[in-house]
């Protein structure tokens, strides 16, 4: 059935072939990286197998983190694009996709850190550490006599309130989202959530104890504390504005570990300004925020620790190499989940556009040319269909160039 509009028919389609080298007597899979990847997710790759260089003229796959990857930087030869991070930005997607390039991401393989940079924000959003840091900072020429009584004088300057019993907002019950809320209940905090696209997986990570908001509005009412854990789509740029912050109780800390767009800034500094907001705690400086003593300012680290690195480098080649070898895809941001087990025989993957009749001209070519397939499965999400079907031998290339030839077919790959 189809699920979104056609694919642009003016697309050419890729020769898809598998563009692998021989190694000895193995065939080898070429990695490009674009980032400084943790050797433990590098390691994945079994080097038997894979060759992993920042240079390559035929790559089959890319691995990246932040790189910023233009069309024209895609060899031809690309079968697949993997993150080691959450999001996508850097990745021409919609360019993939018309070329039957699945991109895969590494949700909540980050999720931990951003946690524990949330937990540090709620601190921080609550007393004034980081004034009496700065202000003992500026008495490095006070001798320790005088030092100690003009500490007790001045410390009620930096009193803060406690967490504990404040209600604290969760905008988007992912990952981060229910490890934040999980992080609330565990310091004492009353928790609320909203996400209005919330999935199973994330609904059985919940705390029972999270109570759930039918609209963001309400939440921003309710909540003394508000952390957001938004991806950026079109329904969430500039979602936090200057009429949502209006509707928060003054006061209100906001904490923005998620994505600078999702938050407009100039709406954030009106309800600054206008005393709604306490406190901006985020981790993506502006301008217009430099300077500002209710603002908190953070150099993009939410993820920057070696422990979340690693686990995103750890799951987006383990998520390459079982494409690369058998053809399945999790977490792809573009293409259907699907995963089915090796059956024997030969493995063919085919890419096509999510239109009526493809798979049976398919299976119609396989059935002449006397190929038993021994298992299969289809899966579809919006504009893509993908198949990963089993044969028994090996199938000639003469029977591959006829399934690309079918009309809609993207792209197929012969797997052994």
């Amino acid at each position: 059935m189809r699920l979104g509009q056609r694919l642009p028919t003016s697309i050419a389609k890729p020769q898809a072939v598998i563009f692998r080298q021989q190694k000895g007597m193995k065939l080898v899979y070429k990695v490009l990286t674009l980032n400084q990847i943790s050797v433990k997710g590098l390691n994945r790759l079994p080097r038997e197998e894979y060759e992993i260089a920042s240079e390559f003229s035929s790559p089959d796959a890319i691995l990246l983190r932040s790189h910023k990857l233009a069309p024209e930087d895609i060899p031809a030869s690309v079968m697949a694009i993997g993150r080691a991070g959450a999001g996508v930005n850097n990745i021409p997607v919609a360019w993939c996709t018309e070329r039957g390039i699945p991109v895969f991401n590494s949700p909540g393989a980050n999720a931990n850190a951003v946690k524990e940079l949330v937990i540090a924000g709620l601190t921080l959003g609550s007393r004034g550490i980081l004034q009496g840091i700065n202000f003992v900072g500026g008495l490095g020429d006070m001798d320790n006599a005088t030092l100690g009584p003009l500490l007790e004088k001045e410390k009620k300057r930096f009193k803060g309130n406690e967490l504990y019993g404040k209600t604290l907002g969760v905008v988007g019950l992912g990952a981060i989202g229910s490890m934040v809320a999980r992080a609330g209940l565990d310091l004492g905090m009353d928790v609320i959530g909203y996400d209005p696209a919330l999935s199973v997986e994330a609904a059985w990570r919940l705390p029972s104890t999270v109570q759930r908001m039918e609209n963001i509005n309400t939440l921003f009412g309710r909540a003394d504390y508000i952390s957001l854990h938004l991806p950026v789509l079109d329904a969430t740029r500039k979602l936090v504005n200057a009429e949502l912050l209006n509707g928060c109780k003054p006061g209100t800390c906001l904490l923005n570990f998620a994505r600078e767009e999702i938050v407009d800034v100039e709406g954030a500094v009106q309800a600054l300004d206008a005393g709604k907001l306490r406190y901006y705690i985020t981790d993506f400086p502006a301008q217009e925020l430099i300077g500002r003593d209710d603002v908190i300012l953070m150099p993009h680290i939410g993820a920057s620790t070696e422990e979340a690195e690693e686990n995103c480098a750890v799951m987006a080649a383990d998520q390459l190499r079982d494409f690369l070898e058998n053809g399945n895809i999790k977490n792809s941001v573009n293409f259907p989940a699907l995963q089915m087990d090796r059956n024997g025989g030969n493995r063919i993957a085919v890419t096509n556009r999510n239109v009526p009749k493809v798979l049976g001209h398919i299976l119609s070519i396989l059935a002449d040319a006397n190929i038993n397939v021994i298992d299969m499965i289809n899966k579809s999400r919006d504009d893509v269909a993908y198949n990963v079907i089993d044969v028994e031998g090996e199938p000639s290339e003469e029977l591959l160039e006829q399934i690309r030839g079918v009309e809609g077919v993207v792209n197929v790959r012969s797997i052994k």
